[in-house]
């Protein structure tokens, strides 16, 4: 999954359009983009559509632990068969049993953006087989411990994607970039999150989709050469283990080889979503 798209609850002329920009998974948004005024007629908009439209991967972002809407939230999308949940603002184990508790068949999406969610990261990522990812609250964390741009951000960032690879939930996607109209910050921001270990990014306007695709492709190169280990081992017989030594001169260990797995099964998936 590459991909993920923002699409705001209170707006139900946008639910069709969401869906058909081609993105992984959408989001219905109850959270931030709605007002207080409109949140609960956005939350019944955005279940009915989903139950009676939603063939694809969809996701509720709702809204934060101890809020006054997050029952209401809760309540609703349990109506909703193996519904994905995406929890704003997790700071602890605690929060997300609290969530299953309410919708026991949810897959969970945990959102960090404090510093004591940040803390208890892999405490989070770990907290259930149906916590499925975990990502950062970029604005909010960035507030939280008063940094600025990519270089205040970057150790929170590793921090999130190790406890993401801790817990074996593999590669987490990086946080929105806010700035719609600025295709270039995009495109940096993104090449700096995936050297980070970050695969894929959640966007909030359809344009934003065909860049965060190219910068989390893997490059030409990567897939030659991760096909060309792979096959190199498999040749080898140690495909389970061991190290050998490629024609080239290379050692080829299991984390190299784990790693040219990874390559090349995200380019098969990236072939098959937009064959």
């Amino acid at each position: 999954m590459l991909t993920a798209l923002y699409v705001p609850a209170n707006r139900p002329d946008r639910f069709a359009k969401a869906v058909a920009a081609g993105s992984d998974l959408v989001v219905f948004d109850l959270e931030d983009a709605v007002p207080v005024d409109d949140k609960a007629d956005a939350r019944g908009w955005a279940v009915a559509w989903i139950a009676a439209n939603a063939t694809g991967a969809v996701e509720v972002r709702v809204n934060a632990p101890g809020t006054p809407w997050i029952e209401d939230d809760l309540a609703a999308v349990a109506a909703v068969p193996r519904i994905r949940v995406r929890v704003p603002k997790v700071e602890s184990a605690a929060e997300v049993h609290a969530v299953l508790e309410q919708v026991p068949s949810a897959k969970i999406t945990a959102l960090i953006e404090s510093p004591l969610g940040l803390e208890k990261a892999f405490e989070i990522a770990s907290a259930d087989p149906r916590v499925v990812a975990v990502a950062l609250g970029e604005a909010d964390l960035a507030g939280s411990l008063g940094v600025d741009g990519s270089a205040g951000l970057a150790w929170a960032r590793s921090r999130l994607v190790t406890a993401s690879r801790a817990a074996g939930l593999g590669a987490p996607m990086m946080s929105v970039y806010p700035h719609v109209n600025d295709a270039d910050g995009l495109r940096r921001t993104s090449l700096e999150g995936r050297a980070l270990g970050f695969v894929g990014r959640t966007a909030i306007h359809p344009r934003q989709l065909a860049t965060i695709v190219e910068c989390f492709t893997p490059t030409a190169v990567q897939v030659a050469e991760a096909e060309a280990l792979l096959a190199a081992v498999e040749k080898a017989g140690v495909t389970e283990g061991g190290v050998i030594v490629l024609p080239d001169g290379r050692m080829v260990d299991p984390a190299m080889v784990g790693r040219a797995r990874e390559v090349s099964t995200l380019m098969r998936e990236i072939e098959a979503r937009s064959g």
